[in-house]
């Protein structure tokens, strides 16, 4: 049976966090959901064809997949001898010990008849767990940033209106030091969410290599026990960052336990002493949060020589990753549909693109100065951003019919009404004025232009100096007298006298009803 392909998103976050961002490939796989016998299988591939990172902007997904997929995988399992289990999670305990190094071990004893490594941590896992067992995890300096909101709000008061409002408050917990960040915000969005991070990145001077978040809707789209989808928003950071993200499985909260005991911490050592404070402002919230936090991660361990303060100096100070150059900047990302129009829709606002896409669903970025959209991750539209209802349109995206309908304004159309003749003029003119915008009287004109190109300009005029004359507006009225010739009528002589239409002969529409 051929093996399951792998998405090419996550092909590329391998090669990211491999020939990038340097981590080994447990945690790679730990970050990514990726066995481990996969992301060999796939470096191996990469080194024989001779990829580096950053891959190059023109290689698409269907291109990286020709080269990882030319053909089915297939893949075969006879291994069957049984190691000792609970053997082998007594020797984990002893320091340095990997389960790397016990599975050598053990196929060195069995040759013929081992499980894979992928198998053996596999089965491992399937049989720690039934033990209903607790273990307390190591947590390397710089590996880990444990983060998560509490529970408990703080409320803020408005100096007009008096309305109270709730703000959120973010706790994040280095794993080796303990070193606690926190700070209050409006609300989880995703705005919000990854502004925070920024600030604790700031706050700890560098960046770990893997962040812990909760489940929370900001972070993960969709949250799953072996496969997590994080928010476009939150990957465009942790790339910027250089960093991996591992989401704590739902309904697990000893994934991160520190972070669960920072936001207790956090509650009892910093809330709790604010909670006879009256706030008005979001910022006074954050100056007190700011105190209280120094006072924190200097105040003595209860069983641990030293404080939070000095222990991250030593530990995780030291194997944190530099800050990139300039801070991450939000831009929302969103899947969007293009309109029939060519156009897609953002908060009120509509922007072209290339109407080759029509029908395409498209990835939408939206910075604080930019709009940039994508189509297989290819840039194929950039605009200003808009903030108010409108229309943004690239002449360049129309098809060429509608840029030469484009090409058409009020002057250039009673420009060609007056080279035809004044009553086709008059007419034109007549029919702008009428409009609340004379863009609404385009088509009616260039239907009437339409007409030039059937009749000669004499008639098209004479026609519309009938029309003007009997006060017609409708163009099927003009091409009524077109068709029926009446504009080759001799015109009446001057002394000729119109009969009466009201006189005592005539009756009304009142006789017949």
């Amino acid at each position: 049976m051929p093996a399951k392909r792998i998405a090419m998103r996550k092909i590329r976050d391998v090669l990211r966090l491999k020939l990038d961002a340097k981590l080994s490939i447990r945690q790679i796989s730990a970050s990514t959901k990726v066995s481990v016998g996969a992301i060999q299988k796939l470096l191996h591939k990469t080194e024989a064809l001779n990829l580096s990172w950053p891959l190059p902007d023109s290689l698409t997904d269907e291109q990286l997949a020709k080269l990882f997929y030319p053909t089915a995988d297939t893949k075969a399992s006879a291994r069957y001898q049984i190691p000792d289990w609970a053997d082998v999670h007594q020797e984990l305990k002893r320091k340095g010990m990997t389960k790397q190094l016990l599975w050598e071990e053990y196929t060195q004893q069995y040759p013929n008849r081992c499980y894979s490594y992928s198998q053996y941590c596999d089965r491992y896992l399937h049989w720690n767990k039934q033990q209903k067992r607790s273990m307390r995890q190591l947590h390397k300096a710089g590996e880990k940033c444990f983060i998560d909101y509490c529970g408990q709000t703080v409320p803020i008061v408005s100096h007009s209106t008096g309305e109270i409002r709730h703000a959120q408050v973010f706790v994040a917990v280095l794993g080796a030091s303990n070193y606690t960040y926190a700070e209050a915000t409006e609300s989880q969005s995703l705005p919000d969410w990854l502004q925070s991070h920024v600030r604790m990145f700031e706050f700890f001077g560098g960046t770990p290599e893997m962040l812990i978040p909760d489940n929370l809707r900001s972070g993960v789209s969709k949250a799953c026990r072996y496969d997590p989808e994080l928010n476009p928003s939150y990957q465009q950071l942790a790339e910027h960052y250089q960093l991996a993200v591992m989401p704590a499985r739902p309904y697990k909260p000893k994934d991160k336990a520190k972070a669960e005991v920072g936001v207790q911490i956090v509650e009892r050592w910093i809330l709790a002493r604010l909670r006879h404070h009256s706030f008005f402002s979001l910022a006074e919230v954050n100056q007190c949060i700011c105190a209280l936090l120094e006072e924190l991660n200097q105040k003595p361990f209860k069983q641990l020589p030293g404080n939070r303060k000095e222990a991250f100096d030593k530990l995780d100070r030291p194997a944190l990753k530099s800050l990139p150059l300039h801070p991450y900047r939000y831009v929302a990302i969103k899947k969007v549909k293009v309109n029939i129009d060519y156009h897609i829709q953002y908060e009120q606002h509509y922007y072209s693109v290339p109407h080759q896409y029509v029908g395409e669903k498209l990835e939408l970025h939206a910075g604080d100065q930019l709009v940039q959209l994508y189509y297989r991750q290819q840039l194929i539209a950039s605009h200003p951003r808009k903030r108010y209802p409108g229309m943004t349109t690239d002449e360049a995206h129309m098809p060429k019919r509608h840029q030469k309908h484009q090409q058409w304004t009020p002057g250039r159309l009673k420009q060609w009404a007056s080279s035809i003749g004044p009553d086709t003029l008059k007419w034109v003119s007549q029919r702008m004025e009428e409009k609340a915008h004379p863009e609404q009287a385009y088509r009616l004109c260039l239907g009437l232009l339409s007409l030039s190109r059937q009749y000669p300009a004499q008639r098209l005029n004479g026609s519309c100096k009938i029309a003007n004359q009997e006060g017609l507006t409708k163009l099927k009225q003009i091409k009524s007298i077109l068709t029926s010739n009446r504009d080759q009528l001799p015109e009446p002589e001057e002394g000729t006298t119109r009969l009466s239409q009201d006189h005592e002969n005539i009756r009304g529409p009142h006789t017949f009803h």
